[in-house]
């Protein structure tokens, strides 16, 4: 026995209901990785029967997502910046609203030939993203969790990027005595006794980099403070934080002695990065 694409389709949205925001489009994106096939076939084609083989993996991915494991992590990938990256529980699944991080750095006043340092890089989704937009530069992204270094790896290779690259670094702990046009982070920064760490997609990703003491600013507190013996007279620091934390980054700046601190709101008009210029 088996089933349309479009009685799929119906099933798994009905079945994710309950648990998530954007059933269908949950639905669409397992069943297109089950079909290997375009967006557009599920409109074109959704008559066209699924096969035995098929339909037990659907069935598998369906219980697998409504026992609440991320998609990212169910047919392991994320799209991001248009970048199609492997993704694996041992790093954060790239989200839209660090888009905004990318898109407020490559509007910024940097010489063409920069050098760019994406501290805490996970998958590799920053720093692979700067580095496909602006070949000339050269992009450095680090972080202390070898296999989310090897992650990005993988990622840069399979992106064929050649102007970056990835090292295993707690923080600016590989980078003594260089210096960088522009650093960038998506560091931890939520409060550890968060409820929201009790749902969603959180709850399958490592809390080392969703997590930080002092309020969930300890990290950034930390980046600020160390970036500057690795910035560039008139570099550019750029962290992207929590909706309601855009007041006391911008004072973490501020007292560390930046210039031109401006916050960036993301997509859905809550405060998401906050950046500021270094001058010795």
């Amino acid at each position: 026995m088996t089933i349309s694409v479009e009685k799929a389709l119906a099933d798994g949205a009905n079945a994710f209901a309950r648990i998530s925001e954007t059933a269908k489009l949950d639905a669409q994106v397992l069943l297109l990785d089950v079909l290997d096939k375009p967006r557009s076939y599920l409109f074109t084609w959704p008559d066209s029967l699924l096969t035995f083989e098929q339909l037990q993996q659907f069935d598998t991915y369906l219980q697998r997502r409504l026992a609440g494991e991320p998609i990212a992590h169910i047919i392991g990938y994320r799209e991001f910046w248009s970048l199609k990256l492997k993704v694996t529980p041992d790093t954060l699944i790239p989200r839209p609203d660090t888009e905004t991080l990318v898109e407020a750095a490559l509007n910024l006043p940097i010489n063409q030939t920069a050098k760019v340092l994406d501290l805490g890089t996970g998958t590799g989704a920053i720093a692979l993203a700067l580095a496909s937009e602006q070949p000339s530069w050269h992009v450095v992204g680090c972080d202390r969790i070898e296999a989310a270094v090897e992650l990005a790896v993988t990622n840069q290779t399979n992106l064929s990027i050649d102007n970056a690259s990835f090292v295993q670094s707690n923080w600016f702990s590989a980078f003594a005595g260089q210096k960088f046009d522009l650093i960038v982070s998506n560091p931890p920064y939520i409060e550890q006794d968060d409820p929201h760490l009790a749902q969603g997609d959180v709850r399958f990703e490592p809390l080392s980099a969703l997590v930080a003491p002092d309020d969930g600013l300890a990290d950034i507190t930390t980046i600020v403070s160390d970036a500057r013996d690795h910035l560039q007279t008139g570099g550019y620091l750029l962290i992207e934080h929590g909706y309601d934390q855009a007041q006391q980054v911008s004072a973490i700046f501020t007292k560390m002695a930046y210039k031109e601190v401006t916050t960036i709101k993301d997509l859905g008009g809550n405060d998401r990065v906050t950046l500021a210029q270094w001058h010795t």
